[in-house]
């Protein structure tokens, strides 16, 4: 074989390697930047960011089929009222859309916050809020008829980096955070699913 040839051969055969060895790199670094970002959300959403705000934006969960709320939406809405009762804010908006089991969520939240003693002409519905986005949405509706600038986000510790996010691009500032007592093994999974949506929303426009 020619000498040119043999070196030739020896590039390509170089070069295989060395994609072979990138492609490997990147398939192994691709999970670790995903869980490091995920850890990046865990911690962000564990630090409260308490300060006194107009109103609060407590979002929906599920509600059980007996139409009470579930563990998840009692934990969201006990911190609520645990914030309420310290003087944070002096409005709340109960955000939530109609799931599966046929409940308006907002309005089981309404009723429980009511249970609690906070007064229930400081508790805005929003039976609109079927996603973060809409509920970042229809509180900046609220807050232009309200006045409101300044809000607190409260919902479990790995949904709270995109929620203040949505508010943050709907125009609020300052947006408080508060995240509810309460840990789950089903949040290992939530905090992983919440990097591919806080991803999204970082793009999305608003």
């Amino acid at each position: 074989m020619p000498t040119f040839a043999i070196y030739a051969f020896s590039a390509v055969n170089l070069m295989k390697r060395l994609f072979t060895r990138r492609r490997i790199i990147a398939l192994l670094a691709l999970p670790s930047l995903y869980l490091l970002a995920t850890a990046w959300l865990v911690c962000d959403g564990l630090v409260d960011r308490l300060g006194h705000a107009d109103v609060a934006l407590v979002l929906g969960s599920k509600v059980e089929m007996n139409g009470k709320p579930s563990v998840r939406l009692q934990g969201r809405l006990d911190r609520t009222v645990e914030l309420y009762k310290a003087g944070y804010f002096p409005w709340v908006i109960a955000s939530g859309g109609v799931g599966k089991e046929g409940f308006d969520e907002a309005a089981v939240m309404r009723d429980y916050l009511v249970g609690q003693g906070v007064p229930a002409d400081h508790v805005i519905l929003d039976s609109h809020g079927d996603n973060t986005f809409a509920s970042a949405q229809n509180t900046l509706a609220i807050a232009k008829q309200k006045h409101f600038t300044s809000v607190m986000a409260i919902s479990q510790y790995f949904h709270l980096p995109r929620s203040r996010l949505a508010l943050q691009r709907c125009g609020f500032k300052p947006v408080y955070t508060a995240h509810a007592k309460l840990f789950e093994w089903r949040d290992v999974y939530s905090s992983l699913r919440e990097t591919l949506g806080y991803v999204k929303y970082s793009v999305r426009s608003f």
